[in-house]
């Protein structure tokens, strides 16, 4: 489906659920999974990202297709090397197969999975058939994706020998690596972390009842529309102030870019100041999820600070860098945005209709990947929404 979107005052008042975090969700599952006894997640994601990888854990087929799921394919390689006599095809969608696979592969291995390629050497589609894996120690790179670690360390307690897990080379994603620990540490898994060493030793996860907290993520594209507003008060549900998610940064980014921000218990509200004093520099390896927003309002401001921290954005739904930059070159022309089958694409670009006008934004249902109800609560927020006649659902 597209959409035409334009705001009619710029003037935005709303209050808003905002999703819960899929990436606290699929973690949870991933424990869930392992837990000799059972336990309830409350608030659990309803993203396309969760539900995917819900359906796989339950599911009794051996082909197991999580489509675009990058962190269900990658939890998925770890944690089915581990179900002992089973066997999996694990499979994605095209982009998916075009993901590189093999550092986290090369780990399992070494920990004692029995995986091979289906096709291209190094991607996806995989060949899992389930091992009593030994563990023990392994080196893996840290600068390509943090899920490979998340993945590894998910499984670590179950191991035989444990997990000796030495990182390579810088890490992008820290606050990633770091949830995955707090959220294992809350279920009772021990750990040692001293500088690029991680140690997980032979333990059994503990059960305990869990409710999720609202996506810092997606909390970010409210920022964006609050920094290009006239005026606005915005009130975001289900947040926490002591978050484990690193996303949270968005706060300190964006009180920079006129954003004004006041916490009242699990409610975060934003409001207009006048305020603007954005770094000339910044780094954003611990939180690349904020570059699509953060990138489109520094271009609305005519900012151009450089930004580093960037190189696993290649590697996401699409070429992050390389479709932002592109689709923001439309808007003093074309203002028909491309999404690129990402999530993200779509929810940075709605927002700059308050800067450049009504836009046409393309293939609008790949918000359901992380918040299926992006353009309902834009609605709210008095976003005009139409869809265009003869667009394909």
């Amino acid at each position: 489906m597209n959409y035409k979107i334009y705001h009619p005052t710029k003037v935005v008042e709303c209050e808003i659920n905002l999703p819960s975090s899929k990436s606290i969700s699929n973690r949870l599952l991933i424990i869930q999974s392992q837990c000799e006894e059972d336990f309830s997640i409350e608030n659990l994601s309803d993203s396309d990202d969760t539900k995917t990888l819900q359906k796989a854990l339950n599911s009794t087929e051996n082909i197991i297709d999580v489509h675009a799921a990058g962190t269900s394919f990658r939890f998925l390689t770890a944690y089915l090397s581990t179900l002992v006599g089973n066997e999996f095809i694990l499979t994605g969608s095209e982009r998916m197969r075009n993901r590189p696979i093999k550092d986290l592969v090369d780990s399992l291995l070494k920990l004692g999975a029995n995986i091979e390629y289906l096709e291209k050497e190094n991607f996806p589609p995989l060949k899992i058939s389930g091992t009593n894996m030994e563990g023990g120690e392994v080196k893996i790179v840290g600068d390509i994706s943090s899920q490979f670690i998340s993945s590894l360390l998910l499984i670590a307690p179950i191991l035989k020998k444990g997990l000796k897990l030495t990182i390579d080379r810088e890490l992008v994603s820290k606050p990633y690596i770091e949830m995955t620990l707090d959220i294992m540490e809350e279920f009772g898994i021990s750990y040692i972390w001293e500088g690029n060493k991680i140690e997980i030793k032979s333990q059994t996860y503990l059960a305990k009842n869990y409710t999720v907290e609202s996506d810092w993520s997606a909390a970010s594209f409210w920022h964006e529309i609050a920094a290009l507003s006239k005026s606005c008060i915005i009130k975001l549900y289900g947040l926490s102030k002591n978050s484990i998610q690193g996303d949270k940064k968005v706060m300190e980014l964006f009180e920079g870019l006129g954003v004004k921000l006041e916490f009242k218990k699990d409610t975060l509200i934003l409001t207009k100041n006048d305020s603007y004093s954005f770094p000339k520099k910044i780094n954003l390896l611990s939180t690349p999820d904020l570059y699509q927003s953060l990138k489109c309002t520094l271009h609305a401001y005519n900012l151009s600070p450089e930004i580093s921290g960037l190189q696993t954005l290649k590697d996401k739904e699409t070429d992050r860098v390389f479709a932002v930059d592109k689709e923001l070159k439309k808007l003093s022309t074309l203002k028909v945005i491309e999404t690129y089958k990402d999530h993200r694409m779509a929810m940075s670009f709605a927002p700059l209709c308050l800067k450049y006008g009504e836009l046409q934004i393309n293939n609008t249902e790949v918000v359901s990947k992380s918040y299926p109800n992006f353009w309902k609560d834009l609605e709210k927020g008095g976003f005009i929404i139409s869809p265009l006649s003869g667009s394909n659902n």
